[in-house]
């Protein structure tokens, strides 16, 4: 049998990030992970959140990793995971919430900028769900986005350990690279979100929230 992919990271910052997710999802019922990656967050957030449909998604090459993790577990709220490149095709089905964890300072800003177009598509809320809630006379729920990762603020690195982590990203991909919060923060209100937490976590990360 093929080992199950691993992340030691996963093991040290999912309860500080369920706690989070705990509140803001409260209310909740259907959420998209956007990059999966192993699947340990999946499992371990879908089994502590029963009352949340948690959907995997992830590049295709990802995706028998997750399926792992999620066969292995056999909770009642993980569906199969979605082959999802921020760059292409997104699913036709509509969210009330959003997470990611360590994804955008992967991706080069192009794709940051792709993530958050999809998001706009797939989060309750947006203009499409908004059509599609006018058509049948009910209100559009309230959409909900966490992101979990490092940032910058101010255009200044939070700790030494987080520069040389930027300048090892950077040198496997330039086009990679830590993120500047107030640069993440107006895509997002260009999609008609706005910012309503930024806890700190571990190893200088923080959990960012944002809600329309």
């Amino acid at each position: 049998m093929t080992d199950k992919p691993y992340a030691p990271a996963c093991d040290r910052n999912r309860d500080p990030i369920l706690a989070v997710l705990r509140e803001q999802f409260a209310s909740q019922r259907s959420v998209l992970e956007i990059g999966s990656g192993t699947g340990q967050h999946a499992v371990h957030f879908a089994a502590a959140m029963p009352w949340l449909r948690w959907q995997c998604a992830d590049v295709a090459e990802n995706l028998p990793g997750i399926r792992l993790w999620l066969d292995e577990a056999k909770l009642a709220n993980t569906p199969p995971p979605l082959a999802l490149d921020v760059r292409g095709a997104w699913p036709a089905e509509t969210f009330d919430a959003v997470f990611s964890a360590n994804t955008l300072h992967i991706m080069g800003w192009a794709e940051v900028e792709s993530f958050f177009a999809g998001v706009d598509r797939v989060l309750a809320g947006g203009p499409s769900t908004s059509l599609r809630h006018a058509q049948d006379e009910r209100k559009p729920e309230e959409g909900v986005v966490a992101v979990y990762g490092p940032f910058n603020y101010d255009g200044a690195y939070t700790s030494d350990s987080n520069r040389d982590f930027d300048g090892w990203l950077k040198a496997r991909d330039p086009r990679s690279g830590i993120r500047d919060f107030e640069a993440v923060d107006a895509l997002a209100r260009g999609i008609g979100l706005h910012l309503v937490a930024d806890v700190a976590m571990p190893a200088n990360n923080r959990t960012l929230v944002w809600r329309r």
